[in-house]
């Protein structure tokens, strides 16, 4: 099954080549516009599950493309990416209607993890009334979590946690995105609530069972296993 159709509004024609080569290497249809003007041209006559449109362009600034776009009526998830990665710079592109927000440089597994999290969550997916992963099971109404039918008992913080992480199983998620998707913090408040939770819900995940659940990606983040 091939990815999520997307646009990448790009005037470094060298970034949009590495780009485009992850998306092929990934299955990921891409098409790159190489200027605002052309992409806002794409944009209006293509339909696209995600837009990844980088904040510095020649012709225009991402901040106004993304402006035309929502007046437009075209509410396409868009990833912002930039040079620009202060607290104030990842707020204004968030507060401009963009969907997510990633600093350069990035890597490429966070990319395509963003990526993915946007589709999921434009198509709805992420809303199931049960999430299944391998032995796991998430009951999202009901808040209930499961390994091989047995019931974890989780806290609040702890079942959405989980529940992100089955919403983004197999893929790694980082600091930065648990603190945004899981907290709603734009910003690191330099404190270890995310490794305190992340010890906890691994603890409870895992007590009883043979098999790891949480996978730490040094440097990178963490990744649910599938728990078989």
């Amino acid at each position: 099954m091939s990815g999520p159709k997307t646009l990448y509004i790009e005037d470094d024609s060298r970034a949009a080549s590495q780009v485009q080569e992850l998306a092929q290497q990934s299955d990921i249809p891409l098409v790159w516009a190489g200027s605002g003007q052309e992409g806002l041209r794409l944009a209006g006559v293509e339909n696209f599950d995600v837009i990844i449109l980088d904040r510095m362009l020649p012709d225009l600034d991402g901040l106004t493309i993304l402006s035309r776009l929502r007046e437009s009526g075209i509410g396409t998830p868009v990833l912002m990416l930039s040079a620009l990665g202060r607290t104030s710079d990842r707020a204004e592109g968030l507060d401009a209607g963009a969907d997510d927000y990633l600093a350069k440089p990035f890597e490429a597994p966070e990319l395509l993890a963003r990526l993915r999290a946007l589709h999921r969550r434009a198509s709805g997916r992420e809303h199931s009334a049960v999430i299944l992963y391998g032995a796991f099971e998430c009951h999202v109404k009901a808040r209930t979590a499961f390994r091989n039918n047995r019931h974890l008992a989780l806290s609040p913080k702890e079942f959405e946690l989980f529940r992100y992480f089955m919403e983004n199983a197999g893929e790694i998620l980082t600091r930065e995105m648990l603190l945004r998707d899981v907290w709603k913090m734009n910003f690191d408040p330099q404190t270890n609530v995310v490794d305190v939770n992340i010890g906890r819900l691994r603890r409870k995940l895992e007590d009883g069972f043979d098999s790891p659940a949480l996978e730490t990606i040094w440097g990178s983040g963490y990744r649910l296993l599938d728990g078989r």
